[in-house]
């Protein structure tokens, strides 16, 4: 099914673009920020995805893909880039507007350098696996960067709706990897990963997405900002 991938683009961003428009939330009015912070932070991991899957990390499989190609990425994969963190920032923009998800400082400072200290330990004892020790090790730098650095006063309620998006994480990614398909569309090196799965998901992914999440959430909110003062 030459269409596979790009239908789980289509379904991912299909809904929250429609309630983009709705009354109570109105998060149309901010595509200009998110488009202007989900394509800056897409070139990065277009560049990430492009080497790993030079370095053979991880590859595509042709059977569900359209056969159109760029950096040899799938267009899927640079679609997902955009489509995925549109979904998710949809996500915290409605429940940070009707509901209070804030962790108090303590929390979220005691939350991050534990974070910071389980990741880059195992990053660097795993430093053999790529796709494991370049995740674990740059998702810790980032949740440092923006508690520590930034002061970003949003953190905890990131980490409190990443929670929430695990679910359709499971489906989205338990199709890419394979469920309840003959053969996944993407295609991970053994040797690269922990192989720790999640039904059919390699649990680096979990990490993967919570790196795209709050960089593209911390560039979304940061031009927000920029937009107000003006």
């Amino acid at each position: 099914m030459k269409f596979l991938y790009l239908l789980v683009d289509f379904f991912t961003i299909l809904v929250p673009f429609l309630f983009s428009f709705h009354p109570k939330i109105q998060f149309y009015k901010t595509w200009k920020e998110f488009f202007i912070a989900s394509v800056s932070v897409a070139f990065i991991f277009i560049i990430w995805d492009s080497v790993f899957t030079s370095l053979h990390v991880w590859s595509f499989n042709p059977r569900y893909v359209t056969g159109i190609y760029f950096l040899k990425l799938p267009i899927e994969e640079i679609l997902f880039f955009i489509c995925i963190p549109f979904s998710c920032v949809f996500t915290f923009f409605c429940l940070d507007k009707f509901y209070n998800l804030a962790w108090n400082d303590k929390t979220e400072r005691n939350f991050v350098i534990g974070f910071f200290i389980v990741l880059v330990s195992t990053g660097l004892f795993l430093g053999g696996r790529l796709y494991t020790s370049i995740t674990l090790i740059t998702t810790a730098f980032v949740a440092v960067f923006f508690k520590f650095i930034f002061r970003v006063k949003w953190f905890g309620k990131a980490i409190s709706v990443y929670a929430i998006l695990l679910v359709p994480f499971l489906i989205v990614n338990g199709i890419l990897t394979g469920s309840g398909l003959a053969e996944p569309v993407v295609i991970y090196n053994k040797t690269e990963i922990m192989n720790i799965r999640l039904f059919t998901i390699p649990v680096e992914d979990v990490f993967y997405g919570l790196e795209l999440f709050l960089l593209n959430l911390g560039l979304y909110k940061w031009l927000l900002n920029i937009k107000k003062v003006k």
